[in-house]
């Protein structure tokens, strides 16, 4: 005990608990991590993503870690879901902090977005109960037995912190996978290249303004890895609505990496609003799995390029932002309010009413984007599907800097789009729940969490 503790503690007995305390903390700097997983697939016969689950393929799992600096705990957990929206995504993230001794905004929680998986909006839910006579919708009992049982697991975590003092990162170009959806001809016409797309001249048209490199960021201890991250930008789902539960072809490589190499791995995908697989498959089987095998060659070759040093802290950061929903294209919130307790509309409309109503409300509150920073990883956590261009502005503010970004965390802005987009038209910006001006928003907490004013 240094001499000014003892003083202090001696001649102001009501501090010394405090000051030990201090003490303790400034003191404990070591590095800790737990590793957890659980089962998040539906009951069959529940809604999955707009048919009813028949059969289960592959379990969809939420996968994460968690981090202990001695002072506070964060958690990053990526989700075989394809969406969560509104209070979805608070259960979720509620439920995990609870489970890990933290706070909500200290939670990462983020979808893979595959489609063979649930999309799911507890807010729309409830309104859709308080309704007399209501369409078909989802069980809410549901979405409860699957958060407890992943809280469960988180908590079961802490009894596996281990010490780490070693992060790697590494990166490297994935060959084949992803390709812009967005396409626009020679002449100026804009055209969709869907995930599956079987059309041989959309195919032949190049890939576009993709990020290829896959990131992977890897903790350890000394030169044991302990888990490893991975972060890349494409819709992950070859084909789909048929009542098929399935982690699709980036689960595939994921589970496979794993079973090999024995370390725990995580893959959470980035701003891939506008970017898909449709160059490269026709939504057959034996697509899947030759993206599965080239994404899984990417994860290894990013292993391979991994660069190690040792790590001492954990900084998390986090910005509110305040996003103006859109209010035209059906999106006014008292025809919504009209539509949604009308028995005589049809059950498909009043389904998107209560969607549409429940973002609006949530879009009345601020949305918290967030930077997790790792010795020389660093992790920025965005919201909705924002588009590939968020990623590259991120990346460019500090291009001699790793990041990795994850998307799809809180969907309740669906497409987060540039404001050339909605002048250009097409798919994105007509299913995004925000007006243009949005972009500006979302850049500008970016530059504040990258740290260029």
């Amino acid at each position: 005990m240094s001499r000014i503790v003892l003083v202090v503690c001696v001649l102001f007995p009501s501090l010394a608990g405090l000051v030990m305390a201090g003490a303790s903390a400034a003191n404990d700097t070591a590095l800790r991590l737990a590793t957890f997983e659980s089962d998040v697939t539906l009951p069959l016969g529940d809604i999955l993503y707009s048919e009813t689950l028949q059969t289960v393929e592959h379990p969809l799992l939420a996968k994460g870690v968690v981090l202990d600096d001695g002072r506070r705990r964060y958690v990053l957990c990526a989700v075989d879901w394809c969406t969560m929206r509104n209070a979805t995504h608070v259960t979720f993230q509620t439920k995990i902090a609870a489970a890990a001794g933290t706070k909500p905004d200290l939670v990462a929680v983020h979808c893979v977005h595959q489609h063979t998986a649930p999309t799911f909006d507890a807010g729309a839910e409830q309104l859709l109960q308080q309704q007399p006579n209501p369409p078909p919708h989802r069980n809410l009992k549901s979405l409860d037995e699957i958060t407890d049982r992943l809280a469960a697991a988180v908590a079961q975590s802490l009894d596996r912190l281990q010490p780490f003092d070693a992060v790697g990162i590494g990166q490297a170009k994935v060959d084949r996978v992803a390709a812009i959806r967005r396409v626009f001809t020679p002449e100026g016409k804009l055209l969709t290249r869907w995930s599956s797309c079987r059309d041989p001249e959309l195919r032949a048209m190049p890939e576009g303004e993709i990020d290829p490199l896959l990131r992977t960021i890897t903790l350890g201890c000394g030169d044991k890895p302990l888990v490893r991250l991975h972060y890349y930008a494409t819709h992950p789902q070859t084909y789909y609505l048929d009542g098929r539960a399935s982690y699709d072809f980036p689960g595939m490589a994921r589970q496979r990496l794993q079973q090999e190499e024995g370390v725990f791995q995580v893959y959470f995908t980035g701003c891939a609003g506008d970017v898909t697989v449709g160059k490269y498959n026709a939504g057959t089987p034996e697509d899947r799995a030759a993206l599965a095998e080239r994404l899984y060659a990417g994860m290894e070759a990013a292993i391979a390029a991994t660069r190690t040093s040792p790590v001492r802290h954990i900084a998390w950061r986090t910005e509110a932002v305040t996003l103006t929903p859109r209010t035209d294209g059906g999106r006014d919130p008292e025809q919504n309010r009209l539509c949604l307790a009308d028995p005589d509309a049809k059950p498909a409309a009043r389904i998107q009413a209560a969607g549409r109503l429940a973002c609006y409300t949530r879009l009345q509150e601020p949305i918290v984007l967030s930077l997790l920073e790792i010795g020389s990883a660093r992790v920025l956590h965005l919201p909705g599907e924002p588009l590939i261009a968020f990623q590259h502005f991120a990346c460019a503010l500090q291009p001699d800097r790793f990041l990795a970004v994850a998307g799809y965390g809180l969907a309740t802005p669906g497409y987060i789009c540039t404001e050339r987009s909605y002048a250009e038209g097409g798919y994105e910006p007509s299913a995004s729940a925000l007006v243009p001006e949005s972009e500006r928003v979302i850049q500008a907490a970016i530059r504040r969490l990258v740290g260029q004013p």
